[in-house]
């Protein structure tokens, strides 16, 4: 059974940073595709950042430069490191991978970026 939970959400003020984390059971990190999700309320769910078996990142365009992926094998734990946050990167961040044909969600964190 594979589970992921999130955690690190909470409410920061424009320019502040956050870290969340993936923890992940059931299943190696570091043998799959994790990636980072938001979805603000009204919008459609997008994809935030996504780290490879291999190691190769890759960032939505609103976040290059604010935000970094990375994973911690020992721990089976990804990381989304966002830095510079802005009011529009508030939303519910998820964790996500793919396995064979499934995909699997954690219950994902609220990110609030508010003055």
């Amino acid at each position: 059974q594979v589970q992921l939970v999130e955690s690190g959400g909470g409410l920061v003020q424009p320019g502040g940073s956050l870290r969340l984390s993936c923890a992940a059971s059931g299943t190696t990190i570091s043998i799959r595709t994790m990636g980072w999700y938001r979805q603000a309320p009204g919008k459609q769910r997008e994809l935030v950042a996504v780290i490879t078996g291999g190691g190769s990142t890759d960032y939505a365009d609103s976040v290059k430069g604010r935000f970094t992926i990375s994973r911690d094998n020992a721990k089976n734990t990804v990381y989304l490191q966002m830095n510079s946050l802005k009011p529009e990167d508030t939303a519910v961040y998820y964790c996500n991978t793919k396995i064979l044909l499934r995909t699997f969600w954690g219950q994902g964190t609220q990110v609030t970026v508010s003055s």
